[in-house]
């Protein structure tokens, strides 16, 4: 069996058996959150004071959101709204960090990198971002030259989740890079900047932008593994020979911060990665998407105040619907429209579509029902499930919004097995498993297996934000047990597998947990 497939099966929950984890979590070896580079210069970076004047319903229409100056104070609005931290919480003793980009068990194994040339308020070079105390650390001094954007490298650390998660933190890990690929481009939305994803470059190739290949600089850190890079801006972004044959010259600085005193192995989790690392590519043409209406209506509140408010919520209140129209809203998100973040990330169709288990939306019958995001891959995934489906069309859905009804049935009992018997997958207005292709996986492009959790991850973080634009929450459920929703499903084969759940519906709130702002410490 090809290692990628091996890891995904080796990684699944059984209903009699979970996938190997560490069973009792050993706190004494809880990963640090927060990665510093010592000795780097630290630069801070300015707060974003009061909201951006965006719109979540303007998001998507470039007339309508003025393009903001490509300086110091922006990047750190860019920053700060993607991946900084939204508050603090506190129950007793203990005290947490939330932040705009959510993350599996809030261990946040991702980290970020800006590479960019000279701009008002920032030297070139390569820096890392500190969401602690909102800072840069300026890792490499080196003249990049270039006009019209900047670079943001996603990393992962693979043992903040292995602590928790074990076998199944390779998984997480791409979930929360999918979260935070949308919360960028949200991001960047909101001033008006573009956001596209370079997705020819190889991991080999990030890991020498971001330093991450520079084992020298971790010395007994727990090492970093590449995942993703952006261009931001509005010209031909600078190419990955370039940027690496000028950081020969550059001048590094920091040791990595060690996160845990002892880790426990886990080696299926090297192996996948590995197995998985993506080889540069050629730049193909991008994907001309189609061509669809606007989105149908929604809030007019203010991005950075939802990407702020957002939370993930812990429990719900089994009654609250919601509107078939705001339902319908939702999915319309989850199509890819060219200028739509984060679908504008994008160049290929989507390979994730949704199973949804409808419980209480105003005007839907309760059952299990199907948005199927490419329309080209109706027949195949038809074909691929149990014949018995109804497949019809969902009175009062707009019809460009390729949802079926499969069937009208109380779905709340088999959502709350499905993922892992929390309350949570049944108690909501909705909740869903997201089916993705894994046709094109092995044995020729296993690079693409991280990249269908990552699009699940951008589906969820598009869920969290629509969600609270409705007036609700989100949650996204890394814990589900697959074959049963494939078996359940009919699904005649291997060629689509269950790689996420998420639920939305009126959250319940815990009045015994504190809130406090964010920055206090460098804000005081």
């Amino acid at each position: 069996m090809h290692p990628v497939l091996a890891y995904h099966e080796a990684s699944k929950h059984q209903l009699n058996q979970y996938a190997p984890g560490p069973g009792e979590l050993d706190w004494a070896t809880q990963p640090n959150p927060f990665r510093w580079f010592v000795g780097a210069e630290q630069l801070n970076l300015p707060f974003l004071e009061g909201e951006l004047p965006a719109k979540w319903n303007q998001l998507g229409d470039p007339s309508a959101i003025p393009a903001c100056p490509l300086n110091i104070t922006n990047i750190a609005h860019l920053l700060q709204l993607s991946l900084g931290i939204s508050a603090w919480k506190r129950y007793g003793n203990s005290r947490w960090a939330l932040r705009c980009n959510p993350s599996s068990g809030n261990l946040h194994p991702t980290e970020a990198y800006l590479i960019s040339p000279e701009l008002e308020g920032l030297e070139a070079g390569v820096y890392h971002y500190q969401p602690e105390t909102h800072q840069l650390e300026h890792r490499a001094q080196v003249p990049l030259v270039w006009q019209g954007g900047f670079l943001v490298a996603l990393t992962s650390i693979h043992w903040r989740e292995a602590w928790k998660y074990g076998i199944r933190a390779f998984r997480y890990c791409q979930h929360d890079c999918g979260h935070a690929l949308a919360a960028l481009s949200y991001s960047a939305g909101a001033l008006g900047w573009q956001a596209r994803l370079l997705i020819h470059w190889s991991d080999e190739q990030i890991a020498e932008a971001t330093g991450i290949a520079r084992k020298q600089d971790f010395s007994e850190a727990e090492l970093e593994s590449p995942e993703a890079l952006v261009w931001i801006g509005f010209k031909d972004p600078p190419s990955a020979e370039t940027i690496i044959q000028r950081l020969k010259a550059a001048k590094w600085t920091g040791q990595a911060n060690r996160l845990s005193l002892n880790q426990r192995e886990w080696p299926d989790i090297p192996r996948v990665s590995e197995a998985t690392m993506k080889p540069s590519t050629q730049i193909v043409k991008e994907t001309a998407f189609p061509s669809l209406p606007p989105l149908l209506p929604t809030s007019s509140a203010l991005v950075s105040q939802l990407v702020r408010q957002r939370r993930s919520a812990q429990s719900f209140d089994q009654a609250t619907a919601i509107s078939a129209n705001q339902f319908f809203r939702m999915m319309d998100a989850l199509l890819p429209r060219s200028q739509q973040p984060p679908w504008s990330l994008l160049s290929s169709p989507p390979a994730v579509h949704l199973v949804l288990f409808v419980h209480v939306v105003e005007g839907l019958p309760s059952g299990l029902y199907c948005l199927v995001r490419d329309p080209k891959s109706m027949p195949d995934l038809k074909g691929e499930m149990d014949d018995g489906w109804l497949w019809q069309a969902v009175k009062g859905c707009p019809s460009y919004i390729p949802l079926y009804l499969l069937s009208e049935v109380d779905a709340r009992e088999f959502a709350k097995v499905a993922s892992c018997h929390q309350d949570i997958a049944s108690q909501s207005a909705f909740s869903l498993a997201m089916l993705a292709c894994f046709d094109d996986i092995v044995p020729d492009h296993p690079w693409k297996y991280p990249w269908r959790f990552r699009e699940a991850g951008m589906i969820g973080q598009v869920l969290y934000l629509e969600a609270e634009a409705a007036g609700v929450q989100g949650t996204g459920i890394g814990c589900y047990f697959d074959n049963v929703v494939h078996k359940v499903l009919g699904l005649k084969s291997g060629r689509y597998q269950d790689v996420y759940h998420f639920t939305v519906g009126k959250a319940v709130i815990d009045h015994r947990i504190q809130s406090e702002r964010p920055y206090s410490s460098r804000r005081d």
